[in-house]
């Protein structure tokens, strides 16, 4: 990265910053305008983006791209731009006794500029579903895709240049230096979406500016499957969650803690659910390719240690296919403890499975590692999953199913420690991105004046009130 290259990032969000305090606080018209151009767009350019996205993944379904990517977005247009009327009014708060006279309200500014970095595995997903919070909130958006995907990265850019202004949202691409330089700059919020040792670098950056952050991780997000629930159904739900982008998913099953004696039947089951998902995994339409040649290895090298140190080891196909970067579906039984697989997040579609005795020692296993961005319990007991949620902490949570809880506009998402900091999604993504302004207006009298001083009886009297227990 040039001096030059350096020069036009802070142009640009000076610019930004300019435009912004022109229009402090947009219209409802305005917004929902801006909201509505991405949905436009989002139509417009589907086959463009789904072309692109498949030549960057090796292969990528269309299917998947408009099922994972394009239509949650337009879901949450839909379901913002509904709401957001709602979302912008003064939201009115109470006063203690000695404090009616006054009258206190919440109102929720813009926040000004806000950065967005974006991953590759879902680059519309996750550079636009933040993109619509932040322009509900009123902000204008800089947005850094990643370089990893070099033809979305690009026809994103042209794509947002075509339906927004400089003034309001602007694509910068470039390598990893542009990226370091872009989480450097002083934000009034940044976004980040990627692993956790990026994450820390990019706190590490923002932390020179004070910048706000919402960083948005990974980990290896748990599946616990009791003895009470149905084989089947849990193999469905976990195949599919786990091989939807072929596993390229942050939220994706990492690993399964299941009942000792149901482990190989569930295995077994996962790999038949596999085969009907996907027929012919190493060639078929619907299954991805991993992105980078890097991925593949490092997936290919792990599943080999596994059969090397005498772990089970079950695929869809008899052998390893490197065509379009793919991986067949992949379960292992009980890997061995060193395994990278239960070390580092998997990112790909390869499935531990460990066995646990007592449904405690599920939740230790849990509860003894970093906590995790998603967790999917899979019970028929509501004791055991009350038991589960209680006694566990992770990011979000989806019983009996896998995956969706992203796609529920009306909950938080976002992670814990390690897995993440701060939530967004609809109105918790509103309010992650506005300012929080509380206001105190007195209405007739001021209650502060009988306790200025010179202090006397009634100042005393007041301060006894104030004082008085519960």
């Amino acid at each position: 990265m040039t001096a030059n290259d350096n020069i036009l990032l802070q142009a640009q969000l000076k610019r930004l910053q300019g435009a912004f305090d022109r229009d402090r606080y947009p219209s409802l018209a305005v917004r929902r305008d801006r909201i509505g151009r991405i949905g436009k767009m989002i139509i417009q350019h589907k086959e463009d983006f789904c072309a692109a996205l498949s030549r960057d993944f090796g292969h990528r379904s269309v299917s998947e791209t408009t099922a994972l990517e394009l239509a949650p977005l337009m879901g949450s247009i839909r379901h913002t731009r509904a709401h957001l009327r709602r979302w912008m009014r003064p939201e009115h708060r109470g006063r203690s006794l000695e404090f009616l006279q006054l009258k206190n309200w919440v109102q929720y500014q813009p926040l000004g500029v806000v950065g967005i970095m974006v991953p590759w595995n879902y680059p519309l997903l996750l550079s636009l579903g933040p993109l619509i919070d932040v322009l509900a909130a009123g902000n204008r958006a800089m947005i850094k895709p990643s370089e990893m995907l070099p033809e979305t990265a690009r026809l994103l850019g042209e794509t947002i240049s075509e339906f927004f202004s400089p003034d309001e949202v602007t694509v910068i691409n470039g390598d990893i230096e542009v990226a370091e330089a872009f989480s450097r700059l002083p934000f009034d919020h940044l976004f980040f979406t990627g692993s956790t040792s990026v994450g820390r670098k990019v706190m590490a950056a923002a932390a020179e500016n004070l910048t706000p952050l919402t960083l948005e991780l990974g980990g290896k997000s748990p599946a616990i499957v009791t003895g009470d629930y149905p084989i089947n159904r849990a193999a469905r739900d976990l195949a599919f969650g786990k091989l939807m982008n072929a596993g390229q998913t942050c939220i994706a099953p990492d690993y399964v803690l299941a009942p000792r004696e149901s482990v190989e039947t569930l295995a077994a089951a996962i790999l038949d659910q596999a085969k009907a998902l996907y027929p012919a995994a190493s060639s078929g339409a619907d299954y991805s390719g991993l992105v980078g040649e890097r991925s593949f290895l490092r997936l290919s090298q792990a599943i080999a240690d596994c059969r090397r140190d005498g772990a089970r080891v079950l695929s869809h196909d008899d052998v390893l296919s490197g065509a379009g970067r793919r991986i067949p579906p992949t379960v292992i039984l009980d890997p061995p403890p060193t395994s990278s697989l239960l070390h580092e997040e998997i990112f790909g579609p390869v499935l531990p499975i460990l066995p646990y005795d007592r449904l405690e020692d599920a939740i230790a296993y849990v509860n003894a590692r970093p906590r995790p961005l998603a967790l999917y319990i899979f019970s028929s007991s509501r004791s055991f999953r009350q038991k589960i949620l209680e006694q566990t902490l992770s990011g979000n949570v989806t019983v009996n199913g896998t995956l969706l809880h992203i796609a529920q506009n009306d909950l938080p998402f976002g992670g814990i420690g390690p897995s993440g900091l701060g939530a967004y999604h609809g109105r918790d993504g509103f309010r992650r991105f506005s300012h929080a302004r509380g206001i105190a207006q007195v209405r007739i009298f001021n209650p502060a004046r009988l306790a200025m001083p010179p202090y006397g009886r009634i100042a005393e009297l007041l301060q006894r009130f104030m004082m008085w227990r519960w």
